[in-house]
């Protein structure tokens, strides 16, 4: 899969797509389906897939002051959409600029001066340019051809949506979030040094910021962990929030690797939460935090072996 930030001076390989117009957040089974169905009809037409996207997600540049919220941030979503066997994306940063445009000049400067969009495939909500005035007809008008998608939902008639995932996590619900998503979700992010708190405790963490990554239920939870460019996952426990016995302003996941010794600052690693088992707890002494993280190791093994 190609990643093009532009949609001009495109490779002539890369134009003439069936192109799927979307936010894509958490590439769930519904973004899934939409997309085994554009990928069938760009098998029929004998053209490649592309999916044109936007980053940040607008959300972001509309409503700054919300909490975070992308259960994929970029280069997982990227990862997702190649497991979807998507030919390119076309990410294009969205600024008050872009926002700003009409939905004629969308039409026109990006989809065909620059795509040259051989079909086009949105969701039948889909509204896009100033002031969202573009619907799915305005694309239509101008001699497009469009398949428009209806809303996708589970066997069980379950809600297939981001929200409802950003909500599963939310409360700790791995994996009732996963079955949305149809994959693990998890949290990535560079190793720093912290305050070495765990070290002092026996317990060793490698810790990661969540940035604009949703925050699931603070606690702490059974991972598997793995370093990226290695194969390996390792069986773990994370903390995720702001650790009330030592504060930190900002939450973050602080993961103990079990049966693990190595230096991975500035590395990144991928966390997989499996399972919620305990919120967030401020205690008595340090003896009883030591107590209880060991329980949490040990309840934690015991569920991962057989996860």
């Amino acid at each position: 899969m190609q990643v093009f930030e532009s949609y001009t001076n495109l490779p002539e390989s890369a134009q003439g797509c069936v192109v799927v117009i979307g936010n894509f957040d958490g590439v769930h089974r519904g973004h899934q389906a939409l997309l085994d169905r554009a990928r069938n009809l760009a098998n029929e037409l004998k053209k490649p897939l592309g999916v044109l996207t936007f980053e940040p997600h607008p959300r972001v540049l509309f409503r700054p002051d919300e909490p975070p919220f992308r259960i994929t941030p970029m280069s997982l979503k990227h990862e997702r959409l190649a497991a979807s066997h998507v030919d390119y994306v076309f990410s294009l940063p969205f600024d008050w600029d872009f926002a700003s445009q009409s939905a004629d000049a969308f039409v026109q400067n990006i989809l065909i001066n620059g795509l040259r969009a051989a079909h086009v495939i949105v969701g039948f909500d889909f509204k896009f340019g100033q002031l969202r005035k573009g619907t799915p007809q305005t694309i239509i008008d101008v001699g497009l051809d469009v398949t428009i998608i209806d809303e996708v939902r589970a066997e069980q008639d379950a809600e297939l949506s981001s929200s409802r995932v950003r909500q599963l996590l939310r409360h700790g619900k791995i994996e009732q979030a996963n079955a949305v998503l149809g994959w693990d979700w998890e949290i990535r992010g560079t190793v720093f040094k912290g305050d070495q708190r765990g070290r002092e405790l026996g317990f060793p963490t490698a810790n990661i910021r969540l940035l604009d990554t949703v925050h699931p239920a603070y606690g702490i939870y059974a991972v598997f962990a793995r370093i990226e460019g290695e194969d390996e996952w390792h069986m773990g426990a994370s903390n995720i929030g702001i650790r009330p016995m030592f504060e930190v302003s900002v939450a973050q996941v602080e993961t103990y690797v079990f049966d693990f010794n190595r230096e991975i600052y500035d590395r990144t690693i991928h966390v997989r939460p499996v399972k919620r088992l305990r919120g967030e707890a401020k205690f008595d002494s340090l003896e009883s935090l030591i107590t209880q993280m060991n329980a949490d190791c040990e309840q934690a093994r015991d569920i991962l072996k057989t996860a």
